[in-house]
């Protein structure tokens, strides 16, 4: 599911559709690295792993931009505790 997030730069969000349902991240750019302030999965999606596929999206969009993440909600903080792999992204 990674691959189908995409950055929606106007709304400034990650986004991956799931059947008819979005769920999303919104962020705040710096100069150097994109904080991710809220994770927004729909109720009937919760569960299943889906907020944890948009992040991982996420996250390889931002290392592709050559970009830094600042967890701004709890979701990414405790996401990036559970994926040391990802540390190289923490700004």
């Amino acid at each position: 599911m990674a691959a189908s997030v995409r950055d929606n730069k106007v709304r400034s969000r990650f986004e991956l559709d799931v059947g008819s349902e979005l769920a999303f991240a919104n962020y705040r750019l710096t100069p150097s690295a994109v904080i991710i302030t809220h994770t927004e999965t729909p109720r009937a999606l919760r569960g299943r792993g889906i907020a944890s596929e948009l992040i991982r999206g996420a996250l390889e969009i931002i290392r592709r931009d050559g970009k830094k993440v600042i967890a701004g909600c709890g979701f990414v903080v405790d996401y990036l505790e559970r994926h040391p792999e990802d540390a190289d992204l923490v700004a």
